[in-house]
């Protein structure tokens, strides 16, 4: 086992780090949670550009030879390739984390990031390189897993940490901001250059600029979590052994029925994370010919909801707990997908129905999801624990439900997506009801 890097010991790397950005001694949960906020909007923003253009963009620009529908479904299958690359970063950039110090793993995470994100604004089309334009984009989108699989950096764990007693459910949903914001963002860029270019000018180059803002947005998000991380409170917990990174294979096998739980808990609400973001705009674009200009700001206006529904979670949440909203709001989405999907061809009025609705119920369950069973966690486990657990969840509830939804409503129809989506409620409630059990037992 590698001990964690003391002031005393820690790299030049990190010692500079230390001193160029801790200011204090303390850190303040308002601090912790502007830190946290700007960190994961930036990593949603490049999640969301990457999604919009595997709509609007790359079946035209790198599968141009198939038809559009199996073009875009080609997309989703190298959308789902970052999902498998998350925990290959988890356990690249722990040996990192151990061997030179957190700040020093965070700053190479987040410019690998960064800088995939913008390789694929470089990217050539199939006209000019043939299938390796493909391949190309596999690769950046791989990269773009790796690089947030590294990017964990315990903030989340750290903000739970130093949250009062009564306010655990606000400080809890804190972290989950970031992806309305991002997507807010990413759609409103879209927006902006849809409505300003003609679509010949768009498709060669306009959609390139939201990739290149992404690396300026990292460097900002970069500078706020290394405040943080590099102050002594920060380095205190970690060395309290609170938020120190444990070998991943030892935590997997030593906390495996716990990883098991954490990752089923958010399945509601992760699967209906891509069912209102990502596969609505693909299935209007492909079936229903709307202008994407029109859709893209129904989802910025969505995305403003979806940021106060979660903000109305966290309240809730210090009122009922945590597990009775992540229940209550899996149960309501159960009984959304028995018939929201249909509504996308509905004409204006059903998308709007199902795309706001949508929003409300990801923000309540979303704003809950992260982290559902992390103090169940033995303290050595806890952070490493934490990031397999996300990771796990994302890859399971979200990386392929753009693909499976788009590939069930063209073979079978709408009806099958809330199936899916079904499915996703029925592990949530069987997470909980189970981990409750366990609760009992260790009480009793």
């Amino acid at each position: 086992m590698t001990a964690p890097a003391s002031a005393s010991d820690s790299t030049p790397l990190e010692r500079d780090a230390r001193l160029v950005n801790a200011r204090h001694g303390t850190i303040k949960p308002g601090e912790i949670a502007i830190g946290v906020i700007i960190g994961r909007t930036g990593e949603f923003f490049d999640f969301f550009v990457y999604a919009i253009a595997s709509v609007l963009v790359f079946p035209q620009l790198v599968f141009p030879y198939l038809d559009a529908l199996t073009g875009t479904l080609f997309s989703f299958a190298l959308f789902a390739l970052a999902f498998a690359g998350r925990p290959i970063g988890t356990l690249i950039f722990t040996a990192i984390d151990q061997r030179h110090g957190r700040g020093v793993k965070l700053t190479i995470a987040m410019f690998l990031l960064g800088g995939s994100t913008m390789a694929i604004a470089l990217l050539p089309g199939y006209s000019e390189v043939g299938v390796i334009s493909a391949w190309l984009l596999g690769f950046f989108r791989l990269c773009q897993g790796i690089a947030l699989g590294g990017a964990w950096d315990g903030l989340p764990s750290l903000l739970s940490l130093n949250a009062p007693e009564d306010r655990r459910g606000w400080y809890a949903m804190i972290p989950q901001l970031g992806a309305p914001l991002g997507l807010l963002v990413a759609s409103a860029l879209f927006a902006y250059f849809l409505a300003l270019l003609s679509t010949e000018d768009f498709l060669r180059w306009g959609w390139r600029y939201p990739f290149f803002v992404a690396l300026a947005i990292n460097v900002v998000a970069l500078f706020a979590r290394l405040r943080l991380v590099a102050t002594p409170e920060f380095q205190r917990l970690f060395e309290n052994r609170e938020l120190q990174p444990s070998p991943p294979f030892e935590t997997l096998f030593s906390e495996l029925p716990t990883i098991i739980l954490g990752a089923f808990a958010p399945l509601a609400s992760f699967a209906l994370f891509h069912l209102v973001t990502v596969f609505p705009l693909s299935w209007v674009r492909l079936y229903e010919d709307v202008d994407p200009l029109r859709f893209l700001v129904i989802e910025a206006v969505g995305s403003v909801i979806c940021v106060l529904a979660i903000l109305a979670s966290g309240v809730i949440a210090d009122r009922v707990g945590r597990r009775a909203v992540l229940g209550v709001s899996a149960a309501l989405i159960g009984a959304y997908s028995g018939f929201a999907p249909q509504l996308l061809a509905a004409g204006q009025v059903g998308e709007a129905v199902y795309m706001f609705g949508g929003f409300v119920l990801l923000g309540l369950s979303f704003g809950q999801s992260s982290g559902a069973v992390n103090s169940s966690f033995r303290p050595y486990y806890r952070y490493t624990g934490a990031a397999i657990v996300s990771n796990s969840a994302w890859f399971i509830g979200a990386g392929f439900a753009p693909l499976v939804a788009l590939f069930l409503a063209s073979r079978f129809g709408l009806w099958s997506v809330g199936l899916y989506l079904l499915s996703g409620v029925a592990c949530t409630l069987g997470a909980l009801a189970i981990n409750k059990e366990w609760a009992k037992r260790v009480a009793g």
